[in-house]
């Protein structure tokens, strides 16, 4: 097997009882590339994301990330979930939300180091609120929060990014400007992001991976109305606007 590249999937099966979800599946992202992970609901994008980060292990076959098993990887993942919300009523401020990225991280009880400090600084200026880091995170835009919570996974200083549904409930405005974020991201890091929202595939996009009870890599020119037709049903279509493939985004009819 090839182990150059940032997550390495060699004939991997896997399933849950009785139930299959991969079955000698094969995968290779390169370093610091950009990727796009699709699927329908229920179709193996959370598993195969819990394999990635060694919270699963597979029946057979070979995972490799960053050119080791999945577990010993784990500390140089960051990782924003799905499911990633925060009590607006907690009184603590911007870089506090930042600096919990560097909890499990090698950090232990007590003060936060000053490297701790710096990483979450460098991140939060990364995604463009160190000017705002003392100000109560309450008080951020719902495109801000989606930023913090990016700054929070890239505070652990990750060599692998994985971000699920980061544009989920956003207007496009504010989604096109956390895509020019992650495609200047990916310069210096592997980014890996689960998504609904073709407004990410780009020349900058190398893969898109489709994941629907397999593993199917596909180029960036194969993403049409009939590509997701064909991956979320007929009663998904894509609706165009004035700028083209960037700016489509998936409506249910």
């Amino acid at each position: 097997m090839n182990e150059t590249g940032a997550i390495l999937f060699d004939t991997v099966s896997f399933a849950y009882g009785r139930t299959a979800i991969f079955n000698h599946a094969d995968l290779h992202i390169p370093y610091n590339e950009l990727v796009w992970i699709v699927g329908p609901n229920g179709g193996g994008k959370t598993t195969l994301l819990k394999l990635v980060l060694g919270l699963l292990a597979p029946d057979s076959g070979t995972i490799r990330v960053l050119g080791g098993p999945p577990s010993a990887a784990r500390s140089r993942i960051g990782y924003m979930p799905q499911d990633a919300t925060l009590d607006m009523r907690f009184p603590i401020s911007v870089r506090d939300v930042a600096l919990m990225g560097r909890l499990g991280n090698g950090h232990t009880f007590g003060r936060f180091s000053k490297h701790d400090l710096g990483a979450a600084d460098r991140a939060l200026e990364m995604v463009g609120l160190q000017d705002v880091r003392r100000r109560a995170f309450s008080e951020l835009s719902g495109g801000q929060l989606r930023r913090l919570l990016i700054a929070r996974a890239l505070a652990s200083e990750p060599e692998l990014l994985i971000l699920d549904e980061p544009t989920a409930n956003l207007d496009a405005l504010v989604a096109r400007e956390l895509h020019d974020l992650l495609i200047s991201l990916s310069r210096n890091m592997t980014v890996v992001m689960v998504s609904h929202d073709p407004a990410f595939v780009s020349e900058h996009v190398k893969q898109v991976i489709c994941v629907k009870h397999d593993i199917k890599v596909h180029p960036t020119t194969r993403v049409d109305s009939a590509f997701l037709s064909e991956i979320y049903g007929d009663r998904m279509r894509v609706v165009q606007h004035d700028r083209g493939l960037h700016d489509r985004e998936i409506a249910d009819e």
